[in-house]
């Protein structure tokens, strides 16, 4: 799948098969998320994956709304050093997802709402921060990707010029 595809085509799930990622296409997600450009390339994101079912159950328990995570096979937190900045974690995370989608692997970015309670979970230093945590894993295609919910036209997110204008004829 093209990378233009991929992007498009991606969409979050809470629902996967148990089937485990192969190490040489878990390589290839954590090799995208490596590539994300950094500001000044201070390169201050770090991954830390997680396969252990009483591990991802014990994380699951420091967001609210995290319990899909039992359920994922694998679970990648995107950590940040002290000092870095969310924008790079953000796309260190996108990388990942849309790497991962492009080998047929879905994924849905969990927030850890309580920190100290992850950081725990996860053996990170306290002045560490977690952007965020993804559940991935092969989709169960009895549930719908979308949800239903179609994403809103291009028409009515994009300004021209000035907020609230419209493309300009011929454009």
């Amino acid at each position: 799948m093209d990378a233009y595809r991929a992007i498009i085509t991606k969409r979050d799930t809470r629902h996967f098969l148990p089937d485990p990622i192969p190490p040489d296409v878990l390589t290839r997600i954590l090799q995208a998320g490596r590539m994300a450009g950094s500001s000044k390339n201070s390169q201050p994101v770090r991954m830390v994956v997680v396969q252990d079912p009483e591990r991802r159950a014990a994380l699951a328990a420091c967001g609210d709304y995290a319990e899909h995570l039992k359920a994922a096979p694998l679970a990648i937190a995107v950590v940040l050093l002290p000092g870095g900045g969310p924008f790079d974690a953000g796309r260190a995370a996108q990388n990942l997802m849309v790497a991962a989608w492009a080998s047929g692997i879905t994924s849905c970015p969990i927030a850890m709402h309580r920190q100290e309670c992850a950081r725990e979970v996860l053996g990170i230093p306290p002045d560490h921060t977690i952007a965020t945590v993804l559940a991935m894993g092969y989709p169960d295609l009895k549930h719908p990707l979308s949800q239903g919910r179609q994403r809103l036209p291009l028409d009515e997110l994009v300004s021209w010029e000035r907020w609230g204008a419209h493309r300009p004829e011929g454009g």
